[in-house]
């Protein structure tokens, strides 16, 4: 845990002070610089039209990166929300396909999505499966599915009100941008104010002490991964929605874009800390640095060096605010 400089009276020191609020806002900070100079140089980036979509091409990783924020506080992390994606829309335009019915398409892919979410759980905490390894047997495995299921084709969704998920607007607003700002509200509540979020924290510091506590750790993980799952089902649903289909092969690569806004949101890799306001932050560089690529016509190839650049750098702040955290 890091420490501040106190002077003799129990104050923190001014340097203290100042070193702790530049890391504290050093990202919102240095987004505000960066939202401003593209706004000044860049054309049409600050037009009303190109921010509300920049909104929206974020909504589906900013509600992913809320649960995947809990995950990585806890000690974990998740590599099949992609494929989670991918199959609750799959699954979703099918089951409306067959039955014509909104109410159970949803169902069946929220369903669908925490089954699992909850089996990621039981095969980490309770198995004892290391993280990567299975939410990687995951990802494949439910990736398979969804070409299965759609026998890799797309399904075609032709229903008005299954496609207003994600097409209806509120108050000027796309339904997804809401829903996405609904989630960041109710995990930073979750985070912040409730034994759930204090737990969650406990758990990712140190899991041994936090069961010595009193917390059940295996069962907390288990949920945190259902909430997971849950969520990301909720996004694939969505995102089906916009595109009107089912498409198995969607979402390729989204969990490192989550887990980049993630990392460069503050949230560390070692557990124990996170914030919701710094994954909101995490989650418009990202969309922003991809806005403007599109924008500027760069290639796709060089938007793919690019991603994996920030994920890179993401990772490097992560161990360099750990080793200053122990070096004080």
């Amino acid at each position: 845990m890091s420490t501040i400089p106190l002077t003799h009276t129990g104050v923190p020191a001014p340097a203290g002070r100042q070193r702790a609020l530049l890391i504290e806002y050093s990202m919102p900070l240095a987004y505000a610089v960066l939202f401003a100079v593209l706004a000044a140089t860049v054309d049409n980036f600050f037009s009303v039209a190109n921010v509300v979509g920049l909104m929206l091409s974020v909504a589906q990783i900013g509600m992913v990166a809320c649960t995947m924020m809990l995950c990585l506080a806890s000690r974990d992390f998740d590599l099949s929300v992609g494929s989670t994606i991918a199959f609750a829309g799959v699954l979703g335009a099918m089951v409306l396909e067959r039955t014509g019915s909104v109410t159970l398409a949803v169902g069946a892919g929220l369903g669908a999505g925490a089954l699992i979410g909850a089996g990621n759980g039981v095969l980490i905490a309770y198995l004892r499966v290391n993280a990567l390894i299975a939410t990687l047997a995951t990802m494949l495995m439910v990736r398979g599915l969804a070409f299965i299921a759609s026998q890799g084709q797309a399904v075609g969704i032709n229903s008005d009100a299954f496609i207003a998920f994600g097409d209806a607007q509120v108050f000027g607003l796309p339904l997804p941008v809401l829903v996405a700002g609904a989630c960041f509200l109710i995990f930073g509540v979750l985070l912040n104010h409730t034994v759930f979020g204090r737990n969650t924290l406990a758990i990712g510091g140190n899991p041994e002490a936090a069961r010595l506590a009193g917390v059940k750790v295996e069962k907390l993980r288990v949920w945190i991964f259902l909430l997971q799952g849950l969520v990301t089902a909720l996004a694939g649903l969505i995102l089906a929605s916009r595109i009107t289909s089912g498409q198995p092969n969607a979402a390729q690569g989204f969990e490192l874009d989550v887990i980049s806004a993630c990392v460069l949101g503050g949230v560390s890799l070692q557990g124990g800390k996170a914030r919701i306001f710094g994954v909101l932050i995490g989650v418009l560089i990202m969309g922003t640095v991809e806005n403007v690529m599109n924008l500027l016509n760069v290639d796709s190839f060089y938007q793919y060096l690019v991603r994996g650049s920030i994920l890179l750098a993401a990772v490097l702040l992560d161990q360099l605010k750990a080793r200053g955290e122990r070096r004080t």
